[in-house]
């Protein structure tokens, strides 16, 4: 049953046509996992239908299961993001009245490549043979279930496709709009105006409060609607070592490297034991008193530890050197010698063919043509080494081909055995070509790096015992003084920093610079946690990190300091032009200019279109459509831009002749709208009413 497998491992549904993402997970078994006692209660709901926690704990299991390597938080996050995907399109298939028969399903079914490709399901002439499909099942009732689940993916993505079709049906450009943009790019209008421009007007002059970002989100609350969140600051606490474990560790490895005496209770004499130095079992020596085993690898210079790898690539064989510290240990190493050649860099230009495991090919041939046309480019290179580099980006079907067909450095072994042989077989300078299970190869052999191999001694950097006894104690002071004293003023009685608040979402993982910390986010929206809450959490590798919920937003809108650095501008340009129109008095633009300080200034030739004033002042749709607007030399009233205030007076229009057809501009506008289709699940989701109770169930 490998085959029908594989189709297991590929069945989740393929609703994402068209770049809609939906992702849907077929219940392979019914392993569970503990509920925590929230079985009874539902996950969630989306326009008052509820999704069942059982239900949606099975599908974050199987996720979990799938190999992906994730974590339960964003498998729950997966899965979530699909049942309201669904929901929403579903309940839109509903209200169309959406059916499909056993041929969409079927179609469906032979999209996918497992099954519409698999040889169970062929017949003689290589089609899909629907009867030998049903045949299989009908024979193999044990794997009666595994279709029917695999029909409800395809029953759904069949709805999708026609959902799709319709969408798109339903997006038309009438003729007006044709016509209407045909006179916005040539219909032209000369015009006089002055501008108040924002930028002279300092920003400190004008405040902006948290309670005006507030008002403005409060005014459009879909364009900022967010999940409730906390703001948690903390304080932490490292578990590391100490100046005097460090020395002690530093000591510790030193005296590896002289021998040592020690009492034989066995024999009651003392033994001398053998240093680093003098060692005649290197290995056994290393992988004895390292916390890091032994690696026989040959290892280049540039992978070596950039402070010392100079001294580390040039140690004769047998010389020591160190201590040195390495990331978190501290090292002696000594040299095993040296080799020619362990790493190798290479370009290459990949000739693919019908069968290959190439997955983007550029074009489809035969194993013939592909060798033929791999030679044929051999003599190309041959003929002109130069050319390497533009070939492969023309001709490659390997992704190398952006970077001319370079591969980098590698090892021996990492490339496939015929590829592998030949690089490292030969010299640099050397080209060739070779075939493997991807096609044929043209090969340009570009450097090698000889490599040292090293016995190193690394002992961990780490806090002693009583170093992290010392720790615990402090954070279990600090832990007990802030349950009924200020946070800030007992961190700074204790001599700790209290790091800048973290604003967090029910479901985040991250917890700032501190990575994934999701015991305590989910601390944070437990029931019981309320404002002014705190904890001490101990972290792994880390140590103890003492937080507290300093503010709990249940608002709907996101945090005020999010918002404010795309808010803040626009409230500042608000009252800037508040100020500026104050200014922006008089019957004439001369009188305007000399109010404000500034000068008139001439548009000329301007369309809707590319609606641009020169001087640097950049696009000015409103002003430029105001001008449009108005009668010959006619004074507009000040006008609130991109950029500043501005009054405008109309000069000219000039108007385009009409023209008998405008089908090239109703082509260029459908082009326009053709992905508009994909914001459909974005507005249905805007306009859902969403319930997401994740939270509750420890994700």
């Amino acid at each position: 049953m490998a085959v029908l497998s594989k189709i297991r491992q590929h069945s989740a549904i393929m609703i994402g046509v068209i770049a809609l993402a939906l992702f849907s997970f077929i219940i392979q078994d019914l392993f569970t996992k503990g509920n925590f006692g929230k079985s009874s209660k539902d996950v969630g709901s989306i326009n008052g239908k509820d999704i069942s926690f059982e239900d949606f704990r099975v599908k974050v299991s199987n996720l979990e299961k799938s190999g992906q390597g994730i974590s339960a938080t964003e498998a729950s996050r997966q899965v979530w993001e699909q049942e309201v995907t669904i929901a929403l399109l579903t309940a839109e298939f509903d209200k169309l009245g959406l059916r499909v028969g056993e041929k969409h399903i079927l179609d469906v079914l032979k999209a996918d490549p497992n099954i519409g490709k698999n040889p169970m399901f062929l017949n003689a002439a290589g089609m899909f043979d629907v009867a030998k499909f049903k045949e299989y099942f009908k024979s193999n009732p044990e794997q009666a279930q595994f279709l029917k689940d695999r029909e409800k993916s395809a029953e759904l993505n069949a709805k999708f496709q026609m959902y799709n079709t319709l969408i798109k049906a339903g997006i038309y450009t009438t003729d007006s709009e044709g016509e209407f943009n045909y006179h916005a790019g040539t219909d032209k209008v000369n015009f006089a105006y002055v501008a108040g421009l924002f930028s002279t007007i300092k920003d400190s002059e004008v405040k902006i409060s948290d309670a005006d970002i507030l008002e403005y989100m409060k005014a459009s609350p879909k364009k900022f609607k967010s999940e409730e969140t906390r703001k948690i600051e903390y304080v932490l606490i490292e578990d590391k070592a100490s100046p005097e474990d460090i020395n002690e560790i530093k000591t510790k490895v030193s005296s590896l490297l002289s021998g040592s005496v020690v009492y034989n209770q066995a024999t009651g004499k003392n033994d001398t034991l053998a240093g680093f130095k003098n060692t005649k079992n290197v290995v056994e020596f290393v992988n004895s008193n390292s916390d890091v085993p032994y690696d026989s690898t040959y290892v280049p210079k540039n992978n070596l530890p950039a402070v010392d790898a100079d001294k580390l690539y040039n140690l004769a064989p047998g010389e020591i050197y160190g201590p040195y510290v390495f990331g978190k240990y501290y090292c002696i190493s000594k040299s095993l010698g040296r080799k020619a050649g362990v790493n190798a860099k290479a370009s290459h230009i990949l000739i693919s063919y019908e069968g290959t495991q190439v997955p983007n090919k550029r074009e489809e041939r035969t194993k013939e043509e592909a060798k033929a046309k791999a030679e044929e480019i051999l003599a190309q290179v041959n003929a002109n080494p130069d050319s390497f580099m533009m070939l492969a980006f023309t001709n490659s079907d390997d992704s190398s081909a952006q970077q001319g067909g370079d591969l980098g450095y590698f090892t021996q072994g990492q490339m496939v055995k015929p590829f592998n042989d030949f690089v490292f077989n030969n010299g640099i300078g050397k080209v060739g070509l070779v075939e493997t299970p991807f096609g044929f190869h043209i090969i340009k052999i570009t450097d090698k790096q000889d490599g040292i191999r090293l016995a190193t001694v690394a002992q961990k950097i780490e806090a002693s015992e009583a170093t992290s006894d010392k720790v615990f104690t402090q954070a279990t002071k600090f832990e007990m003084d802030v349950a009924d004293k200020d946070f800030n003023k007992v961190a700074k009685e204790m001599a700790l920093t209290v790091a800048p608040a973290v604003s967090v979402r029910a479901m985040d993982e991250n917890f700032g610079p501190l990575g994934n910390q999701r015991t305590i986010v989910r601390w944070a929206f437990e029931k019981d946690t309320k404002e002014g809450a705190t904890k001490r959490f101990e972290v792994a590798n880390l140590g103890h990190v003492i937080a507290k919920v300093t503010a709990i937003d249940n608002s709907g809108l996101v945090p005020v300091d999010q918002a404010r650095p795309y808010v803040e501008q626009i409230l500042k340009n608000k009252k800037k032009a508040e100020i500026l129109k104050a200014k922006m008095t008089g019957n004439s633009l001369e009188a305007i200019a000399k109010a404000t300080g500034s000068t008139v200034q001439q548009a000329t030739n301007v369309t809707l279109e590319n609606p641009v004033l020169t001087g640097g002042v950049g696009q000015e749709p409103k002003v430029v459509g105001n001008a449009f607007a108005l009668a010959a030399n006619k004074l507009s009233s000040p006008i609130e831009g991109v950029t500043g205030v501005y009054v405008v007076k109309n000069i000219s229009t000039v108007k385009a002749p009409a023209l008998k057809t405008y089908a090239d501009n109703v082509a260029k506008l459908k082009a326009q709208t053709a992905g508009d289709v994909n914001r459909v699940l974005p507005a249905l989701r805007v306009d859902a009413d969403i319930k997401d109770n994740r939270k509750d169930f420890n994700y």
